[in-house]
């Protein structure tokens, strides 16, 4: 059996978001949420523009992520918009991973312990 065929249908969606989903850096600090989705939608439908913010300074942080509707949209705007210029930064785009830390194996504890029974 195929390991696909070991991964849940939520775990499938949760990985399917992050092939849609690019991390761009080096865009200028002037850049805004907006200019980032116009500068990607050329390449289909983004679902998302996010620049990251320092919330001390009050300004972009020189990075970001852009989510396409569609996995292959994004995989073009990786293609075309990598080392390309914008607003005066040559922006690194790549795909999304998942953490390392992602579905480790430790177990999550929810709600209160519930004491041993004694032998």
């Amino acid at each position: 059996m195929s390991q696909a065929g070991n991964i849940s249908p939520a775990r499938m969606n949760f990985f399917r978001g992050f092939a849609s989903k690019l991390f761009v850096k080096g865009i200028s600090f002037s850049t805004t949420e907006e200019r980032l989705v116009e500068a990607f939608s050329k390449f289909g439908q983004v679902i998302e523009g996010k620049v990251i913010m320092d919330k001390v300074r009050n300004r972009s942080k020189g990075y970001g992520y852009v989510t396409f509707a569609k996995e292959d949209e994004a995989q073009k705007a990786l293609m075309d918009m990598n080392g390309k210029s914008l607003d005066g930064r040559v922006l690194f785009v790549d795909n999304v991973r998942p953490s390392r830390n992602f579905n480790s194996g430790v177990p999550i504890a929810r709600g209160s312990p519930v004491p041993a029974a004694d032998s």
